[in-house]
């Protein structure tokens, strides 16, 4: 065989492999049937969880607790607590609350929950005082409508939390779109490189970082910026959207050519290990996957599995929000679940009609206008 029958074979070999891949993931079945067992995994505590638990003292707060993440990160807390033999340190949930399921299903793990509004001074002046914060206020989407709200939201919270909570040690969720959109053939953003966002979100998350760092100059506090970019799981999130986008036969937009994605139970299992990294002045952590997800690619992934063509339109920029996640990597390894997971179990949560939370991650995006 000859170099250029070789190189055939090879290809024909490989294209065969990726097929039967694919085959096998279409009739594989996803071991998360239900909401039930979702949240059961989102929430299950890692090796690393319960190694950073049993070397921090005291109770953990979670500030911002009722939204997409905070109610499975609050009962990973729990349920490492359990499993260390420690059931009698306090976990303790935050938030207004608007959905009373939240707060159900915390209570009925064991989560003490507590409403408050953190615009508030007063409200968060009566919290009680516990050496460990998760911080995960804020506000997102409606910014184009309010940008107003979004900056409150996004500077005077972090004020009051910080003042109040200055003798903690506190992680703070931040987002990777802090950074400048930059070019998709290199590494992505890396922690030391400048920030420079786009729009009012973006630019208020900024506001929320220097908020908390400049009391954590002036009053001493240890601190942990937690540049976190598109935790998923199977009812919201990248992945979901441009699965059900293929699906539905609606349109997928690749002018944004790539994001870095994560699952959620890793990007909450980072952030309770984050608490032992806290720093003054704050260290800074990019969370997310180390390799970009190519739009395109993921289309025609999702495409195969469910029989369908996808509607590309849109044209592939040369930079996109982009990270460098080495440094998550180097201290608390890869994530426990990776792409080809990810994908297999979004295909047949939406093939089975699971629920859709209805909050697009507007990945599209490239004016930081949301």
């Amino acid at each position: 065989m000859d170099g250029t029958q070789g190189i055939a074979a090879k290809t024909i070999i490989s294209t065969l492999l990726h097929q039967i891949t694919h085959l096998l993931m279409a009739t594989s079945p996803s071991t998360i049937a239900s909401v039930e067992a979702l949240e059961e995994n989102l929430s299950t505590p890692t090796a690393g969880v319960l190694d950073t638990l049993r070397n921090l003292q005291g109770d953990i707060m979670v500030l911002g607790a009722g939204g997409k993440m905070g109610p499975t990160l609050a009962r990973m807390v729990r349920r490492g607590f359990q499993a260390i033999g420690q059931p009698e340190r306090r976990v303790i949930a935050v938030s207004r609350f608007s959905s009373q399921r939240a707060a159900q299903m915390l209570h009925s793990h064991g989560v003490e929950t507590i409403p408050c509004d953190l615009l508030e001074p007063e409200a968060v002046k009566n919290l009680p005082l516990v050496p460990n914060i998760i911080f995960m206020a804020g506000q997102k989407f409606g910014t184009s409508d309010s940008p107003d709200l979004t900056w409150a939201m996004n500077t005077l919270v972090p004020a009051n939390v910080a003042k109040h909570f200055y003798r903690s040690r506190i992680v703070v969720f931040s987002t990777g779109c802090v950074y400048p959109l930059v070019s998709t053939k290199g590494k992505g953003s890396h922690e030391d490189d400048p920030i420079g966002p786009l729009g009012d979100y973006a630019n208020s998350c900024v506001g929320r970082e220097r908020i908390f760092t400049y009391f954590a100059k002036t009053l001493g506090t240890s601190m942990l910026m937690f540049r976190l970019s598109y935790a998923i799981d199977l009812r919201y999130g990248v992945l979901a959207d441009i699965g059900r986008k293929v699906f539905m036969r609606q349109p997928v937009d690749v002018t944004m050519p790539a994001a870095n994605i994560i699952w959620q139970a890793d990007a909450n299992a980072r952030a309770i290990q984050s608490l032992l990294r806290t720093a003054n002045p704050p260290a800074i952590l990019n969370v997310t996957g180390m390799n970009p997800v190519s739009i395109r690619e993921t289309a025609v992934r999702f495409g195969k599995l469910f029989g369908e063509t996808p509607i590309i339109t849109g044209t592939e920029a040369s930079t996109a929000w982009l990270f460098d996640a080495g440094k998550s990597y180097e201290w608390f390894g890869p994530p426990t679940v990776d792409l080809d997971q990810m994908i297999n179990d979004t295909f047949h949560w939406i093939r089975h009609g699971g629920e859709n939370l209805g909050k697009p991650t507007h990945f599209e995006v490239r004016d930081g206008n949301f």
